[in-house]
This record gives structure tokens, C-alpha cells and sequence, in this order.
């Protein structure tokens, strides 16, 4: 084994202790039975147990399991997607009931063979789970849909509790990590979601350990601040299969504690980091701090009138 290999080896604090209880179970036979796909499966999350078996919550992923782009660090499948289930937003609303989710996470495959890009039914799916769980808090996590605004706008009319869509990494590498991805893009999809509808967080995710360097993480902070993002996630990179890109850095525990000060300091509502850390980690913590820091700002400008 090279000295590299030998660097690389997975730390200690990535092993993770599996809980296969009831509850757990239980959820997993439901979803099957639904016919629903989450993306804490899909995409192999190393925090599926903890969430299933301790906080109770899933991310549901919507339009299908089979995405139209091939990203070189996900391990949802690629190709030609089945065509449009209508029910599905249904079936949705009816497991958060049954589940009784405080808050729920609702994602989807990209979609680029749709002309919207899957925002119809995303907004649906918001609408319908509102209907049958009105105190339930919504977040959605959708594809940039092309870049498109009137798609970003059919999704934004649906008014759901937040608005996350993934950075993912640094601008120099969004072309090698992200397929038909682009960094300007996705900037410009977050800027647009607070100018529709300034009243709702929005939020985005960096994944590290891919080969970018501390300034580069620090200009991503800027450059969410820069067009308004209120909450940002940051987690380890973990290599899902070996056709993947590899892990070029393991991050300790310390040095996420670092950054997630320094992303305070830069006037974030909100910031998980860690080692474990995914996009919808502790996502109900998120909506509840994003409102209070909401609560704070709007005394604080009373004060100063």
C-alpha cells in the first residue's frame, strides 16, 4: 500500500454505529409499499439510521429514482427517466402523516427531459403534503431546472418553508464534479428564490475533501452571502463506489468546527459542519434557527427606527 493510500484511510470518526430497530424497519417496509425513493438510500447517507431510527425524519425523493445527469460523486442511478407519476405527491402527503414529521425534506433526480424540469409536480407535492400535514415545515431541494426562471417560479408560488439547492463544491471544479452544472448557475437559482420570495430561507450545501483548498472554501461562504443565502450545510465528501472521484482529503472534526465559526462569523442564520454532515442533516434544527435569527434581525431594525 502507497503512503497516499496508507493517508487516505478512513478515520476513526467516519465509522458509524448502525441502528436497525423498529422504527427504522418499519419505515423502510412503508416507503417500499408506497412505492416512494429517498434520497437517504438512494444516495447511500451515512446519517440513514440515525434519522429513520432516532429523529424519526426522511428526505423523500420525487419524479422517479433514475436522474438525467451523471455527477461524479452521487450514487443515484443515470439514464432515461419513466415517465411522470401524478399520484406520487399524494402518496407523499399521506406518508408524512403516517410518519407525523415535524418537518420533511422533499428532493427529486434531475429532470432536463422535462420542459419545467419537474417544478409542476415538486409544487404539487409541497401543496399536497400542506393540505393532509398543515403544521408539518417544508423543505424542498430541487435540480437547478435548467437554469430556468418561470420553472424556479412555479416551485417558489408553492411558498415552501425553505428553499435549498446544493453549491456542492468550488467553482474550480464544478466542471469535473458536476454534470451540466454550472457554479454561476446555481448562485444565480438562489438569488433569484429570495427575490420571489424574500420571506423564505434559502440554503445550500458544500461537500469537502475533493481536492479544493481552504480559500476556495471561504469564497464559496462569500459568494452564497453575496446573493443572500441564509443557511449553508458543509460535510465530507465520501467516495459512494470506485467509478466515483476519490476523496483527496479528510477533514477532522476540528477543522469543521472551524469552519462552521467562520461561516457564523460571515453572517449565516444557521451552518452545520461535520464530518457526517449531508444536506438535510438536522434539518428541522435549521428552519427553527432560521426564524429565530428571522425574529432577531426584524427586532433589531425596530429598534434602530
Amino acid at each position: 500500500m502507497s503512503k497516499k493510500e496508507e493517508i487516505l484511510r478512513k478515520p476513526e470518526w467516519l465509522k458509524i454505529k448502525l441502528n436497525t430497530n423498529e422504527s427504522y424497519t418499519g419505515l423502510k417496509k412503508m416507503m417500499r409499499e408506497k412505492n416512494l425513493h429517498t434520497v437517504c438510500e438512494e444516495a447511500r447517507c451515512p446519517n440513514i439510521h440515525e434519522c429513520w431510527a432516532v429523529r424519526r425524519t426522511a428526505t423523500f425523493m420525487i419524479l422517479g429514482d433514475t436522474c438525467t445527469r451523471a455527477c461524479r460523486f452521487c450514487a443515484v442511478k443515470t439514464g432515461l427517466p419513466t415517465e411522470l407519476d401524478l399520484q406520487e405527491p399524494e402518496r407523499v402527503a399521506d406518508s408524512v402523516q403516517l410518519m407525523n414529521l415535524k418537518h420533511v425534506v422533499v428532493t427529486a433526480v434531475a429532470r432536463d427531459d422535462l420542459k419545467d424540469g419537474g417544478a409542476a409536480v415538486f409544487a404539487e407535492t409541497v401543496r399536497a403534503i400542506r393540505r393532509k400535514n398543515p403544521f408539518t415545515s417544508i423543505e424542498v431541494l430541487p435540480s437547478d431546472m435548467g437554469g430556468k426562471e418561470e420553472n424556479l417560479k412555479i416551485l417558489m408560488d408553492a411558498k415552501p418553508d425553505i428553499l435549498n439547492h446544493n453549491i456542492e463544491t468550488v467553482r474550480r471544479l464544478t466542471p469535473r464534479v458536476r454534470a451540466r452544472a454550472k457554479y454561476d448557475r446555481s448562485l444565480e437559482f438562489l438569488r433569484r428564490a429570495k427575490e420571489m420570495q424574500p420571506n423564505i430561507p434559502t440554503k445550500s450545501s458544500l461537500m469537502i475533501g475533493l481536492g479544493e483548498t481552504k480559500e476556495e472554501i471561504l469564497e464559496v461562504m462569500d459568494d452564497l452571502r453575496a446573493n443572500n443565502v441564509d443557511i449553508m450545510t458543509i460535510g465530507q465528501y465520501l467516495q459512494p463506489t470506485k467509478s466515483h472521484l476519490k476523496v483527496e482529503k479528510y477533514y477532522s472534526p476540528d477543522e469543521f468546527k472551524e469552519l462552521q465559526e467562520i461561516a457564523f462569523s460571515k453572517g449565516f442564520s444557521h451552518c452545520e459542519a461535520g464530518p457526517l454532515v449531508r444536506s438535510s442533516y438536522h434539518a428541522d434544527e435549521q428552519v427553527n434557527a432560521a426564524a429565530k435569527h428571522k425574529q432577531m434581525l426584524g427586532e433589531k431594525e425596530a429598534q434602530e427606527a
